[in-house]
């Protein structure tokens, strides 16, 4: 097979190549800070390190500081205060600034930001400056090889869809053999029925290629697919760091467990080491009599219960959602209608009031005071 030359000069195309980075780099940030503008931070003292190979993702809401947070990494922008270190070598810090392409550090930027005018082979060699301008071509080539898109070298941006042009921003990043490759909600523009393929694509090429990895995403679930660890951001600041299933089974705090799944909120007074909730006794352990806490049960945490046990509820609406039910209900004692997901069949088609148990491990008590979700 051939691929055409910008140049009209034909180039045979390589097989497929699993060639990646040599040596992944540790990345780490320490005690960040950043403003924008007086008396508004940006980000506020944050610290945290992926590990060479490691894919972590940047969790947080729109504002929370993420992008800005990629950009000091990448030497796009600088902190106020704090030092970003790769492999224990301070590349922005108070008496020290490398530009961006000392750094070793690839960015994707969300928008992909590939040039309309140029092939997707030109696309990908942009950055590769450095090298003879045969080897910046053979080394584009395997690239595009590398994401599956070598038979498209010649054709212009427009002319792909969504999803392979995240492949090739994904190549023109990957070209020059990153340490540390930095990808700025690089789904975010693919209709929802491609993300699941390119998310896996993507994440096997990250893998092939062993760089150091941080994706920024505002979806939960996502970073939940995708990261060896997650490290979520609120307001500028880190509100916690780990594993998927630390973050979703031991949050910090009330914003990381709705952060992760959706709630009902229950105001309650600890007596006697429970909760006395509209849903139920919660057991409370360990916390002192009188003391005001939140209990949040997720929607999945609700089971059909046997009749004069537990509690009872009278269903106001129910939507079909294939393997489950959403119900919305009312309980004695809740102010505001409760919401479950509930196994798809396990309620005759005319079911008005029900029975209802609590599932202990979706079940989450905090302290009032605790930030809401």
């Amino acid at each position: 097979m051939k691929v055409q030359r910008s140049d009209s000069e034909a180039v045979p195309a390589p097989s497929r190549v699993t060639a990646g980075v040599t040596f992944a780099a540790r990345l780490a940030f320490e005690h960040i800070s950043h403003a924008f503008s007086a008396g508004r931070d940006t980000l506020s003292d944050v610290s945290f390190s992926a590990e060479p190979g490691e894919v972590l993702c940047l969790l947080g809401p729109s504002g929370s500081g993420k992008t800005t947070l990629l950009r000091i990494a990448a030497g796009i922008e600088s902190q106020s205060s704090g030092r970003v270190l790769l492999n224990d070598r301070e590349i922005a810090g108070p008496s020290t600034f490398l530009p961006p392409e000392q750094r070793s550090i690839g960015l994707v930027f969300q928008d992909y930001a590939l040039f309309p005018h140029l092939t997707i082979l030109d696309n990908v060699r942009f950055g590769l400056t450095a090298m003879a301008r045969e080897d910046a071509r053979r080394e584009a080539l395997i690239a595009l090889a590398r994401v599956g898109l070598e038979h498209r070298a010649g054709s212009l941006p427009h002319l792909l869809s969504g999803g392979e042009q995240q492949r090739v921003a994904l190549a023109r990043a990957l070209a020059p053999r990153p340490a540390v490759l930095l990808m700025d909600e690089p789904f975010s523009g693919l209709d929802s029925r491609l993300k699941d393929s390119v998310r896996a694509e993507t994440l096997a090429i990250l893998r092939e290629s062993r760089a150091t990895a941080i994706v920024v995403t505002h979806d939960a679930e996502e970073a939940m697919r995708l990261g060896d660890r997650i490290a979520l951001l609120k307001s500028g600041r880190l509100v916690q760091a780990g594993r998927a299933e630390d973050l979703y089974l031991n949050p910090a705090d009330l914003f990381v467990a709705g952060f992760f799944s959706e709630l009902n909120l229950f105001d309650a007074r600890v007596s006697g080491g429970f909760a006395d909730t509209p849903v139920g006794m919660i057991e409370v352990p360990g916390v002192a009599d009188g003391t005001k806490v939140t209990v949040a049960v997720r929607l999945s945490g609700f089971e059909i219960g046997d009749e004069g046990r537990d509690f009872q509820a009278r269903i106001l609406s129910r939507r079909y959602l294939g393997v489950v039910e959403l119900l919305e209900f009312v309980v004695s004692g809740a102010e505001k209608p409760v919401r479950a997901r509930i196994r798809c069949g396990a309620l005759s088609s005319g079911a008005r009031d029900i029975w209802l148990s609590l599932r202990k491990s979706d079940v989450l008590v905090f302290e009032t005071g605790d930030e809401n979700a």
